[in-house]
Order: C-alpha cells, then structure tokens, then sequence
C-alpha cells in the first residue's frame, strides 16, 4: 500500500510545524553584516579576502569550492580540471 500526502505550505510553515527555531533574525543580521561589507570593495583581490574571511572552512573550504566548480566546468566542456 502506498500513501501520498500533499501539504501546500510555506518554508516558514513547514520549520514551525517540524519545530525547527526561527532563524530570520540571524539570517537577517548575516546579510546585512555581508552587504556592509561589500561596500568600498575596489578591486577582485579584496573580494577575494572578503570571501575568505566569511568561509567556514577558510582558505582550505575555498580551495574546495574552486575545486568543485572547476570540475562542473570541466563536465560541461567549459573550464579546465585543476584537481590533479
């Protein structure tokens, strides 16, 4: 037997019926802190250290995300494959 229950709700719904917490404040308090932050940003390599200083893992969780990309480039024929 197969039971399907289709529930129209909104995210906000959904995390207050599971009991997740309400996070919107945090949230809020996150982007606006890195919209602050962007602004006087001149060149790439200050956004680049930006970036980096917002990553969780730091240079190392960079690294991996260039990694990553690089090889879903490589996938669609459109970037070269630095993982090697």
């Amino acid at each position: 037997m197969k039971v399907s229950v289709d529930v129209d709700c909104t995210p906000a719904e959904a995390r207050a019926f599971l009991g997740l917490p309400d996070v919107t404040p945090i949230h809020d308090k996150y982007i606006r802190t890195m919209l602050d932050s962007f602004d006087g940003i001149g060149s790439a390599e200050q956004m680049e250290t930006l970036l980096k200083s917002f990553s969780p893992l730091g240079d190392a969780g960079m690294r991996l995300f260039q990694q990553m990309m690089n090889v879903g480039l490589a996938g669609m024929g459109g970037g070269k494959d630095d993982t090697k």
